[in-house]
């Protein structure tokens, strides 16, 4: 019942601003959506690049970003488009940006993309019906950097590495998690019931932070920069030898 509240007060506009003041005045940093740029121009200049997950709301922006900053190569990877909003900024921009059509979690689609310095993933994670597949295939093509963005739920206090799957809730179940009071239009899977036809489009896991890392860990991952919100966390993170294999389906 008090985590019910909690995640209902950090859902309105007041809560989730005082929560924002309150971590920045213990020292934690707060994320912010649009110092996504910022994160990119950084990591980007000199290296090789790939977007993963470029198209939607954003038409492949990060990867043209990553371009003007001065990556040597850029990749864009997505299950669907190229969008005509990207055809008409490559063109406008006279931008190299390769476009890579596939799913980022298969064998096929990570030999097409191979090793890069720096994988750029944000939207994503929440999206995939197997997070810990698409964290493994990450760290396969990840050479140097890897910036990650996510959305995540509250931590759970007491427990540790707890998830929601949010496919096949019940209408009120899923209302708890619905954030259009902070500005999100739609939430597949969520504001309305899971639709196999949305394919990728739902929402299918609320990852705590503690989840998150832990999985990142498990994959092969040493977070080295962390800027959390109330339902999002953003990580910039080293790839590292873990002992743990995992095979990914084909």
């Amino acid at each position: 019942m008090l985590y019910t509240w909690k995640v209902r007060f950090l859902k309105t506009r007041r809560g989730n601003l005082l929560w924002r003041y309150w971590c920045a005045w213990r020292g934690d940093k707060v994320g912010d959506y649009n110092r996504l740029s910022d994160y990119i121009r950084t990591y980007a200049p000199g290296c090789t690049f790939v977007d993963i997950g470029c198209m939607w709301g954003v038409n492949g922006e990060h990867a043209f970003i990553a371009e003007e900053a001065g990556a040597a190569a850029v990749k864009a990877v997505d299950v669907f488009g190229p969008t005509p909003e990207f055809e008409e900024k490559k063109k406008t921009r006279n931008s190299k940006v390769e476009f890579i059509l596939g799913d980022a979690a298969h064998p096929e689609t990570i030999g097409r993309i191979g090793k890069v310095d720096v994988v750029f993933c944000a939207g994503v994670l929440y999206h995939h019906p197997s997070p810990f597949d698409l964290l493994v295939a990450l760290r396969r093509m990840c050479r140097k950097t890897l910036i990650l963005r996510t959305s995540t739920i509250p931590e759970i206090k007491g427990l540790r590495n707890s998830a929601v799957y949010f496919p096949m809730l019940k209408p009120d179940e899923r209302q708890l998690w619905n954030l259009s009071s902070l500005g999100l239009a739609r939430q597949a899977g969520i504001t309305d019931c899971f639709d196999p036809r949305e394919g990728y489009g739902n929402w299918f896991w609320g990852l705590t932070p503690s989840c998150l890392l832990s999985l990142l860990e498990t994959a092969g991952f040493r977070v080295d920069d962390r800027a959390t919100e109330a339902f999002v966390q953003t990580v910039v993170c080293s790839p590292v030898e873990t002992a743990f294999t995992h095979r990914l389906p084909d």
